[in-house]
């Protein structure tokens, strides 16, 4: 349209740098959570405790990430982005030696603790590093970006069943020290100092003091329902969060989160889809591992190639989000993905209650994985063009904090309901399998998301004539 037009097409070599910086850090942070993630129950049998207890590798990791979430962008004001990347990377490969030299369970859970802390803040750096540079070019570079990232759920079970069946469980932290310290080099060479950008804040403390033992609390208390404990831990629970919510409303805008975000129909539609979403993900995630090698006898090194087709799955559909919900909507996309992946799970609850077929398990994995890739896209983009241009630093947040805690809720509640099932089939013979069972719980959680995903609204189109209007010039 104008004469610079090819030259705006064009991407300078420096957006490409601190991309490649961006994209390593988030791409070692998601590895180490699906390599853990997939070798629970060899680290349970190498650690000598129960699947109840040894989960909390992965929630507590995934707790500690969301928590860190809505210190990022207070830090990134206190200190600037590099400085904040760089002591995120060093804390992150710091913590992953801490996790190969522990010596029992409960250590190893309070390392991965301090590793999902700095690896929270990894995921919304990279996205605001990208969107600095990158600017009016942000979901061109993003869709390549994003491949990268991708390879973690595929590379994960793979390097995590070579490492189980050729090496010590250490190996499964330890492999991430070179990474890291090649991360941090690139990051003193390619990140720009940003001093000069720092605008310091106030942050909500007594938002955090509420909201992050509210949300160990209800972890421990849905981990321990069947116990006196239990009930007394949620209603602690709500307690605290009725707290928080409380302070959240009187201090608005001020807010660790700003609730009045929710109060939009296309947002709240949003952040529901992509709780249940992640949840369903990474329950997944927990359960298929443990079927693989508990109920069908498959050993740490198969299962790494067994699961892989999910993984391939999300690859392959992932870079084609943004032209299908161009053409068939935000609605269309994301409702058909969590129905293909509740079809791609369907079979597993078959398989579970019959005997394993190969050919079988690697189709519907992969139906899921294409399916699960094709509802975070367009909810997330309908989200973020809901609200107004000065609103996106908090709905960015915010969405992200709904968006993780799916994972460590849903995986202890899966994880609490197949404890449940194995300890009441051992007791009588039901109808289905303690593991058939499980694989319910997660096609009513897929079949959740789906319902969450019909509230979204049509189109993009749709999405801006229900914004609140804004001041659009520049």
């Amino acid at each position: 349209m104008s004469p610079n037009s090819s030259t705006h097409d064009q991407l300078d070599p420096s957006i490409w740098k601190i991309t490649a910086v961006a994209i390593l850090g988030s791409f070692l942070a998601q590895l180490d959570a699906t390599v853990a993630n997939v070798s629970l129950s060899s680290l349970a049998t190498e650690l000598h405790t129960g699947l109840s207890t040894i989960q909390w590798v992965t929630s507590g990791y995934l707790l500690a990430l969301t928590l860190a979430l809505p210190l990022s962008g207070w830090l990134v004001d206190r200190i600037g982005t590099k400085a904040v990347y760089l002591w995120c990377i060093a804390a992150f490969t710091l913590s992953s030696a801490l996790c190969g030299l522990a010596w029992s369970a409960h250590s190893l859970i309070a390392f991965r603790v301090i590793q999902g802390i700095s690896g929270g803040l990894l995921a919304p750096m990279a996205q605001m590093m990208m969107a600095r540079a990158a600017g009016r070019h942000m979901a061109r570079v993003v869709g390549y970006a994003a491949v990268p990232v991708l390879l973690a759920p595929i590379l994960g079970p793979v390097v995590a069943g070579m490492i189980l069946q050729h090496a010590s469980w250490r190996w499964l932290f330890l492999i991430n020290l070179p990474f890291g310290v090649l991360a941090i080099v690139l990051a003193s060479l390619f990140l720009a100092s940003d001093r000069d950008d720092i605008r310091p804040r106030q942050l909500d403390w007594l938002g955090l003091l509420l909201l992050s033992p509210a949300l160990a609390i209800f972890l421990f208390g849905s981990d321990h329902l069947g116990q006196a404990s239990g009930p007394l831990a949620m209603l602690a629970a709500a307690v605290l969060l009725g707290l928080f919510f409380w302070n959240a409303r009187r201090k608005g805008d001020h807010a660790l989160i700003d609730l009045r975000l929710f109060k939009g129909k296309v947002f709240s539609a949003a952040a529901v889809t992509q709780f249940l979403s992640n949840g369903a993900l990474f329950a997944g995630q927990m359960l298929i591992p443990i079927y693989l090698i508990r109920a069908c006898g498959r050993s740490p090194g198969e299962m790494g190639w067994l699961l892989a087709p999910l993984g391939l799955g999300m690859l392959c559909t992932y870079p084609l989000m943004g032209a299908l919900t161009q053409r068939l909507g935000i609605r269309k996309v994301s409702a058909g993905g969590a129905l293909l992946a509740l079809a791609g799970t369907l079979p597993l609850l078959y398989l579970a209650d019959h005997q394993l077929q190969l050919a079988a398990l690697a189709i519907a994995l992969f139906v899921r994985g294409v399916g699960q890739s094709a509802v975070g896209i367009p909810s997330m983009s309908a989200a973020y063009a809901s609200v107004q241009r000065s609103e996106l630093p908090m709905a960015t947040t915010s969405l992200n904090i709904v968006q993780r805690l799916g994972g460590p809720t849903f995986t202890t509640l899966c994880a609490t309901f197949l404890g449940w099932q194995l300890a009441a089939s051992s007791v009588h013979t039901g109808v289905l399998t303690a593991y058939a069972w499980a694989f319910v719980f997660l096609c009513v959680l897929h079949a959740a998301t789906a319902i969450a995903a019909l509230r979204l609204p049509r189109s993009m189109d749709d999405v801006l004539r229900q914004r609140p209007a804004e001041v659009t010039a520049a």
